[in-house]
């Protein structure tokens, strides 16, 4: 059992312990008699930093749990290290502060969800870069995410004092807690936001309100169980918030207007992309219908059908498919082996319903010979090449297929 020295003071960034145990399987790792790292747990990520003997300094990339209540400490190498080696721990102090401002500022958050709304977190989640929520709810609306976030930060203005406490189960069911957690033996750890929250954790928090800075909500999205709210707080919700506005300010230059008027200028554009799009299909319609005519008028009628072979170095797989549905709607008598080498070489073959041919299966032989891949249905197929050189000899072989 090692004693987690961080439960009584979060603050404690160097602490002085013992090597109890050395491993190199499945990678380097040490465990001391007492550490301040924090373990990967309770929807928090785990500490990094330095274990220093008198001869070397050692990284600790990663830090966990055992079932036994040990916390291993993963580090890049374990040489000098031995047990009873007596070390210095030093916790990355950055990131210890950063995970206290997103941990106490998800007590805070969940906490106003419950006071405004009665509706419980059921999860939460810290990565790297964002912290999220899971509700317990069926709807979850804009008024009412700005409604939580307004009153986390009147209550992180207020600086309220936050206090860890160690109870019995007994004494904890007369605090008030949101949620007393199964299966846990005495005494219990409590966060207690003063006034305004009192949870069972595990976890690293800050003293005062005040210190976690401010809470910023960034989105929601349905997920199984409620809704999931995206936030960050502190230097992550500052730093989020210097990226968004170089964004904005970016994307408001490309439009030589204000940031607030990028919501408007991007619907106007994507109106116009839209437009310009629906003009465009418009255009490849027309194109490849006066091209099916002209090539069907030209092309000479043998044993009861017409035979198209064509490669086109400049239209895409979608234009040279809407060419194929053209020429066997046109007329009821066409086999069409068309392809492209533009952007990638690709295969269609095609035919007028009524005609005796399986395009799907001659596809498959054909392709099967120049490493290619594809199928259809019988009188549409299509596919991919590897090699664009292979496309006229893909298309003779298909040709020589049907006996043509």
């Amino acid at each position: 059992m090692t004693d987690r020295l961080y439960y009584h003071d979060s603050f404690l960034y160097d602490f002085d312990a013992e090597i109890r145990d050395v491993t190199q399987s499945p990678r380097p790792a040490v465990t001391l008699d007492r550490t301040a790292f924090y373990p990967t747990s309770g929807g928090q990520i785990h500490d990094t930093g330095w274990i220093s003997t008198d001869n070397a300094r050692h990284r600790v990339t990663e830090v966990a749990d055992t079932e036994d209540g040990r916390v291993i400490h993963y580090v890049e190498s374990v040489k000098d290290l031995a047990p009873g080696t007596h070390i210095l721990g030093q916790i990355d102090a950055t990131r210890r502060r950063d995970h206290m401002q997103q941990h106490s500022g998800q007590h805070v958050l969940s906490a106003a969800f419950i006071r405004l709304f009665d509706i419980a977190t059921v999860s939460f989640h810290m990565a790297d870069d964002y912290c999220s929520i899971d509700l317990e709810t069926p709807s979850l609306t804009r008024e009412q995410i700005e409604s939580a976030q307004h009153l986390a930060n009147e209550i992180i203005l207020e600086n309220r004092p936050v206090e860890i406490l160690f109870v019995t189960r007994e004494e904890a069911g007369k605090l008030g807690l949101r949620k007393i957690p199964p299966m846990q033996h005495d005494p219990l750890r409590l966060i207690d936001v003063h006034e305004f929250d009192v949870t069972a954790c595990g976890g690293t928090h800050v003293r005062q309100t005040g210190q976690i800075g401010c809470i910023l909500l960034r989105k929601s999205e349905r997920v199984r169980q409620g809704y999931r709210v995206e936030f960050v707080a502190g230097q992550r919700a500052v730093a989020t918030a210097r990226r968004d506005l170089v964004t904005l300010t970016e994307a408001a230059a490309l439009f030589s207007g204000h940031i607030y008027d990028v919501p408007l200028q991007v619907r106007k554009s994507l109106e116009e992309v839209r437009a310009v799009r629906k003009q465009r299909e418009q255009l490849l319609e027309e194109l490849a219908t006066a091209q099916a005519i002209a090539v069907l008028s030209e092309t000479p009628e043998t044993d009861g059908r017409k035979l198209i072979l064509r490669a086109f170095t400049d239209r895409d797989i979608n234009f040279v498919k809407l060419f194929a549905q053209k020429l066997t709607r046109l007329s009821p008598k066409v086999v069409a082996l068309l392809g492209t080498t533009s952007p990638q070489p690709a295969v269609v073959f095609a035919q007028s319903p009524g005609q005796p041919f399986d395009m799907g299966a001659r596809m498959k032989e054909t392709l099967a010979k120049f490493a290619g891949r594809g199928g259809g249905s019988k009188d549409l197929a299509q596919g991919g090449l590897a090699n664009a050189p292979d496309l006229e000899p893909a298309l003779g072989d298909a040709k020589q297929s049907l006996g043509a």
